[in-house]
């Protein structure tokens, strides 16, 4: 595995926006070698709107949906390699932004609260599910390749 890239494109333009008023527009574009292009923009937190397009993917969004969708698809793999067969998995992630110890703006934390559905004759424990869940935070690439704190609190239905 080691060597590999990952690319993606990323294109603006100015268009008919003064730009040296710094009110332009923050829209942008990602695309990917799969043929996707990701409306991008920066952050209504950041940049108001209507300089930012409120629709489209921030990168501080990129960053907490990246980390789920990396821990759960390691996820999925471990269980399937557990025999277990899941239904659905629903994240409801969320990134916190603060100032780091340096004094800079960045994303502090991401909490992941995963919620998984199991079916069939051979279901998991709890603690066989939080196992689960910190091999997939082990395995996970993107987790291994941010400083950031990432937290695992797996839903679990009453």
């Amino acid at each position: 595995m080691s060597g590999h890239e990952h690319r993606a494109r990323v294109e603006w333009q100015r268009g008919d926006a003064v730009f040296t008023d710094n009110r332009y527009s923050r829209g942008h574009s990602w695309h990917f070698d799969g043929g996707v292009t990701v409306p991008a923009s920066s952050s209504p937190y950041t940049v108001r709107p209507p300089l930012s397009v409120e629709a489209a993917v921030d990168p501080e969004e990129a960053l907490v949906a990246a980390l789920s969708s990396c821990h759960m698809l390691w996820f999925l793999h471990l269980a399937a390699q557990g025999r277990w067969r899941i239904d659905d998995y629903r994240d409801e992630a969320v990134g916190s932004m603060g100032r780091n110890a340096a004094g800079r703006m960045a994303m502090l934390s991401v909490t992941l609260r995963p919620r998984v559905r199991f079916s069939g004759e051979r279901l998991p424990s709890r603690e066989e599910v939080m196992h689960l869940h910190e091999r997939a935070h082990d395995e996970c690439f993107i987790a291994n390749s941010v400083t950031t704190a990432v937290h695992t609190e797996p839903r679990f239905d009453a």
